[in-house]
């Protein structure tokens, strides 16, 4: 049985089921996830005919490290799953934040123009002990330097609300107080725009942040960037977006990746601003950055003051990222699937 598959409340039910002592589940959970032990055999607050039980009933990790890359202000994790298949997540420094991004996705289905995920297809959802795996890991090695994950984004590999069962287990475990105890506030969903599942969202676990790649002002630039697009119109995902923002009192951020050519031009900003004023939004402009075999250029940054300034002066909240990891092909689209990377370099 995978261990990060449960919750303290299924480990203490395996507990009494099996007449062990009821607080076996919180001694185990703190080895696990305060200490990073996962040899089970070796907690030592525990009865030897227990952990004996323990080791033989559960497995941990599933993932192996396969390639770590580091630049001043981002790693970037290769992880090999237990069927071959592997996945990337990114860990950015900011001051005293440590944001881990996370993929729920080997590929990705929604293969979005400007991303690199998708590129060579979807395989498979991620298990949500993988998921899980990928925070936990990260901070086994953060450990080293006294630090821990203060922030999860669902930004990695794959589409999150397309693997809804998975991620929302996940965002219990990263927010259960005696696992990574993380406030729900401090973790981040990203979508494409999956209607139904961005409502189920909201009705399961409504205090996490709702991202939206929106990246173009109307559904007929949009169907260029996003083949979702095609099965979910504009005008529907932003009503679902609304109805999140009102049930959750929470603002959205509408991702908008520039392109040069394709969705920077004065016209597409201003258009922007008619479609978002008085929404309880915050657009996110982020210049777009290099992958391979994609022709995309990335605007002037006089193009993108311009675009900004534009928005700015329509009363539209709006920031711009300032790209990280590029120089590792860890930014913003440029996680990949990685079949043929080579194993155990480090």
């Amino acid at each position: 049985m995978k261990f990060c598959s449960l919750t303290q409340k299924d480990l203490h039910a395996w507990a009494l089921s099996q007449g062990l002592k009821p607080y076996l589940s919180k001694q185990v959970f703190s080895w696990v996830y305060d200490k990073h032990l996962f040899d089970m055999s070796k907690m030592s607050n525990i009865k030897k005919e227990e952990r004996s039980l323990l080791q033989q009933t559960f497995s941990l990790p599933s993932l192996q490290l396969v390639k770590e890359i580091r630049s001043e202000e981002t790693i970037k994790f290769l992880w090999q799953l237990e069927d071959g298949h592997k996945v990337e997540s990114v860990l950015i420094f900011s001051g005293e934040r440590r944001t881990l991004c996370i993929s729920s996705q080997v590929g990705c289905r929604a293969r979005c123009a400007f991303c690199a995920s998708g590129k060579k297809g979807f395989f498979r959802h991620l298990t949500s002990y993988e998921i899980v795996e990928q925070a936990l890991l990260v901070n086994q090695l953060l450990q080293k330097t006294q630090s821990r994950i203060s922030h999860i984004v669902f930004m990695g590999m794959g589409e999150p609300l397309e693997n809804i069962d998975a991620v929302l287990f996940a965002i219990k475990q990263f927010c259960c107080p005696t696992a990574f105890g993380i406030s729900p506030r401090r973790i981040t969903v990203s979508t494409v725009g999956i209607v139904e599942n961005m409502r189920r969202l909201a009705e399961e676990n409504g205090k996490v942040h709702l991202v939206l790649s929106l990246h173009a002002p109307n559904q007929h630039v949009r169907k260029k960037i996003i083949p979702y697009a095609r099965k979910y119109p504009l005008e529907d995902v932003l009503e679902a977006a609304d109805l999140y923002a009102a049930a959750t009192k929470r603002d959205i951020t509408y991702e908008y990746i520039l392109i040069d050519g394709l969705n920077a031009e004065e016209e597409h900003a201003k258009e922007l601003c008619q479609l978002l004023q008085k929404k309880q939004c915050t657009v996110n402009l982020i210049p777009y950055n290099p992958v391979d075999g994609v022709r995309f250029k990335r605007p002037s940054a006089k193009k993108i003051d311009a675009f900004m300034r534009i928005l700015q002066r329509a009363g539209v909240p709006v920031t711009r990222r300032y790209t990280k990891g590029a120089e590792i092909a860890a930014a913003c689209g440029q996680l990949a699937y990685h079949e043929d990377a080579p194993l155990n370099l480090r």
